[in-house]
């Protein structure tokens, strides 16, 4: 295996074994999510309050940050997930905002460890 970025949240090894262990898909999948996720959390906002359409938008998160290995993302969104599946009718509840804020603050942080990991990447083929 080539060497791997390290990031803050991320088990990147484990990632790059689920895609037979070749580094390059590892790094197509980075650029995918980022294009593709890069603003979820805008989209986010424009369904609260609609707890199906939220539950929807958070598992897809979870599975695309499962997928890149951002292990602290894809479980904040598990645990968000399963809340809005247990507590339907909590969505605007002080445990949903908490859990929304704690969701929001880790896909800000696992937003910024891509960008910092393609964007270094980028240079380094300069």
């Amino acid at each position: 295996m080539t060497q791997l970025p390290r990031l803050d949240g991320f088990d990147v090894k484990a990632a790059v074994a689920r895609m037979l262990g070749e580094p390059a898909l590892w790094w197509q999948a980075l650029s995918v999510y980022e294009a593709h996720f890069g603003h979820w959390d805008a989209e986010w906002q424009l369904v609260l309050g609609d707890t199906a359409a939220e539950r929807r938008k958070v598992h897809v998160l979870r599975s695309a940050a499962g997928n890149i290995g951002a292990v602290r993302l894809a479980l904040d969104a598990e645990v968000f997930e399963n809340f809005l599946l247990a507590y339907p009718g909590e969505v605007a509840s002080p445990m949903a905002e908490g859990l929304r804020r704690r969701l929001q603050h880790e896909f800000e942080l696992a937003r910024e460890g891509v960008r910092r990991t393609l964007a270094a990447r980028s240079e380094a083929r300069c």
